[in-house]
């Protein structure tokens, strides 16, 4: 996804007949049905617009094709929902909204606009994309004049000069509410939480590793950002990380009374106990050995 609006042409495909052809679509196969490209599909589950489906074989989730369906009979199809998951960068901010690329970059930092994604180019410098219909929304709304075309207020101008950014921390709540729409158990959502945190606080809130292990595999960590522990890799870290010491005291709140209802509502597996070993009766003749076999004692 780059950092300014995308078009292009829709694919034209026929829908799909019923009967032996109910098998639920990948995802790369659902976004070429919409006409999407994949940055675009991924963006529009994400905001809850395409619902899918887990996959039974273990495959990673599928969309149904009543649901492909219902996307096509929606009015303005394909371009209305392309529309939904434009985003852009500061510099397609700047023309959406009018004002000069200063402005819209102290605004985003209080946040005032909420990104919905982010990459690192090639200079390992943070990109946030931001939906183009919000954008709009807040230009369009008569609240937000001042904050456009005014000197902002002194308040907000302390916060900037104390270096407030709170584009990290938007994005995490919005990844958040993203993991917990697709949250299907109560193990699923405690692990929506716990990746937001780092594995020491999560290891201090889930003590015991049974349920830890349990709640790791439902745990889904952002995609990857160069190599492994590479600066880019660290960088993006930190954004994915809670960092403000009552967004992570919030959080771990929040852990502890997640996992404490999944384990209510179904503890995590334990391996299963070792069967104990008999005890002989004193008197009793204990069994032999390979070398009692052939001198007739016991070893």
């Amino acid at each position: 996804m780059s950092g300014d609006t995308i078009t292009h042409e829709a694919a034209a495909t026929a829908a799909q007949p019923t009967g032996k052809h109910e098998t639920p679509f990948t995802q790369s196969r659902a976004a070429r049905e919409l006409g999407l490209r994949r940055s675009e599909f991924d963006l529009a589950v994400h905001l809850g617009h395409i619902r899918t489906l887990p996959d039974e074989g273990g495959g990673g989730r599928r969309v149904a094709r009543t649901e492909i369906e219902r996307l096509r009979a929606q009015k303005g199809f394909p371009e209305a929902l392309r529309e939904r998951v434009t985003a852009v960068g500061t510099a397609g901010a700047t023309k959406v909204m009018e004002v000069t690329a200063a402005r819209f970059t102290r605004l985003a930092r209080l946040g005032l606009v909420v990104p919905v994604h982010f990459y690192l180019n090639r200079y390992r410098a943070v990109v946030w994309l931001y939906l183009t219909d919000e954008l709009k929304d807040f230009a369009s709304d008569a609240k937000n004049t001042d904050l456009l075309n005014r000197s902002l207020p002194g308040n907000l101008r302390e916060q900037l000069e104390a270096g407030v950014d709170l584009r990290p921390r938007n994005w995490r709540g919005r990844h958040l509410g993203f993991l917990l729409r697709r949250a299907e158990d109560p193990w699923e959502r405690a692990a929506a939480v716990a990746s937001l945190l780092d594995p020491f606080q999560v290891s201090d809130i889930v003590g015991d590793p049974y349920e830890r292990a349990h709640l790791n595999r439902f745990r889904q960590l952002p995609p990857a950002h160069g190599a492994p522990a590479s600066p880019a890799a660290r960088l993006a870290e930190r954004i994915t990380t809670a960092q403000d010491a009552d967004e992570i005291e919030w959080l771990r709140a929040d852990l502890a009374r997640a996992v404490d209802e999944a384990r209510n509502h179904c503890p995590a597996p334990r391996p299963a106990p070792r069967p104990a070993r008999p005890e002989h009766p004193a008197g009793a003749e204990r069994p032999r050995g390979l070398l009692g076999r052939f001198f007739g004692r016991s070893t």
